[in-house]
């Protein structure tokens, strides 16, 4: 296979790349319909899965967010602006400043530049600074590659983080306007996760994400999602209620009762737009509530950014109850994880996965469009055949997966005897011209 078709699309299993043809892709699709027929099925759902929703990017400064930044901050309030800049200067050795920047954003070109640090690598010397800062007064020096010595003030440094936060929090709001059909395709990725046996363990979404593309398909399909939360007005946390199913009795008086098909688990490890903080209580032992999307309540909101906090803040509620369930639920046996969008950046998700592939019968599928994680090239040296790599912009995107490769179980059942039945009368045919042939030599 050369290299151009490969990155457009590619299938390796145990370190052996599948030729990819019409039959072997249809063969591939029955195979992820086998694994999805195994009893304990989940997905791991990071950035990636939300680019094409309007999602960004954190491995440069994305522009949406830098363009927030730059043009929403009033004037008389622009000192933490000319503080990003200066940093981002000696960081990264180049001299963008507000008005060069701001004709960058006027002109709307394509080709625009993104500022080529990673955002929380980037957040991570922020709060280093600001660390300092606490500990030595109201500024700091710092010498960023060799450059002159930057002074840094306390609060422009606090006012920066926040505002980088804030924005970073808005963007979140997803889908953004000109893409509202990408919530179409996760519809479909609903509706075929559905099509599992009723007599298998509800499917589980672990997300990384803190958008809410989730909860509005499963909302237009008219899904029940077990997210955790309970109650009708203000939703309340009690991660006990993923323990509960949902059945509805038979229209017989026999006392059966039918499993509710319309259904699945919810996790968002890092939070989400739409819980918020509030007085812990005996009505509420978390201090936690979910509601509709509110921007106002930024102060409130429970999310991880992407920050050197992040891995502190995953050791408190209600993030270690999430993570441990996410742990628990891809070490069960015959377990099968797919990652979409996951670009294995954070140690302590890769850590669980490490924690998995020990386990015999567990499943790793990795669908990536260009994976580049020195996490993930350890996987591919391993060659172990349980764990499937799909790539390529034409195979390993959201969208493309869903289309192409996940198969809805009640098609696929449909095909499946299709071509078992054309099988048996190719078999009778072939019967019938063999004792033709025998007839006519006697």
């Amino acid at each position: 296979m050369n290299d151009e078709k490969i990155e457009k699309m590619s299938i390796i299993i145990g370190g052996k790349n599948i030729v990819l043809d019409d039959k072997n892709l249809k063969q591939i699709r029955i195979r992820i319909g086998t694994l999805l027929k195994t009893d304990n099925v989940s997905f791991l759902l990071g950035a990636g899965a939300s680019i094409e929703a309007g999602g960004f990017s954190i491995s440069k400064i994305p522009k949406l967010l830098e363009e927030k930044i730059t043009n929403e901050k009033p004037e008389e309030e622009i000192d933490c602006i000319k503080l990003f800049y200066t940093t981002i200067n000696g960081l990264v050795r180049k001299d963008y400043s507000i008005e060069s920047r701001k004709r960058e954003f006027e002109n709307n070109d394509d080709n625009f530049e993104e500022i080529d640090i990673n955002l929380e690598k980037y957040l991570n010397y922020l709060y280093i600074w600001l660390s300092g800062i606490n500990d030595l007064g109201e500024k700091i020096e710092v010498c960023l590659n060799d450059s002159n010595l930057i002074s840094i003030n306390k609060n422009d440094l606090k006012e920066l983080i926040g505002w980088i936060k804030y924005h970073y929090s808005c963007l979140l709001n997803l889908p953004t306007e000109d893409k509202l059909e990408c919530l179409d395709m996760y519809k479909k990725f609903i509706k075929k996760m559905l099509t599992r046996p009723l007599n298998l363990k509800r499917a589980n979404i672990f997300t990384l994400n803190n958008d809410t593309l989730i909860e509005q398909a499963a909302d237009a399909e008219g899904v029940l999602l077990v997210d955790g939360f309970v109650g009708t007005i203000k939703r309340i946390f009690r991660p006990e209620s993923y323990d509960i199913d949902f059945y509805f009795p038979a229209q017989t008086t026999e006392g059966k009762v039918h499993r509710f098909d319309r259904a699945f688990h919810l996790y968002k490890l890092h939070g989400s737009i739409n819980w918020f903080r509030c007085e812990q209580d005996w009505g509420n032992p978390y201090g936690l509530y979910a509601s509709i999307y509110n921007q106002e309540c930024l102060k409130d909101d429970v999310i991880i950014y992407p920050s050197p906090l992040k891995y502190g803040e995953i050791l408190g509620l209600p993030y270690s109850e999430l993570f441990r369930r996410f742990g628990n639920a891809i070490i069960q046996p015959q377990s099968v994880l797919f990652t979409i969008g996951y670009g294995f950046g954070d140690e302590h998700v890769n850590t669980l996965l490490r924690q998995a592939l020990s386990i015999p019968s567990f499943t790793l599928v990795i669908i990536d469009p260009k994976p580049k994680s020195v996490f993930l090239k350890k996987i591919k040296e391993l060659k172990d055949e349980r764990v499937w790599l799909i790539t390529g912009t034409e195979l390993g995107t959201f969208s493309n997966f869903v289309q192409k490769i996940l198969p809805d179980l009640h098609e696929e059942e449909i095909d499946i005897r299709v071509i078992d039945t054309y099988k048996r009368l190719e078999t009778v045919e072939m019967n019938k011209s063999n004792i033709e042939e025998e007839n006519n030599v006697e």
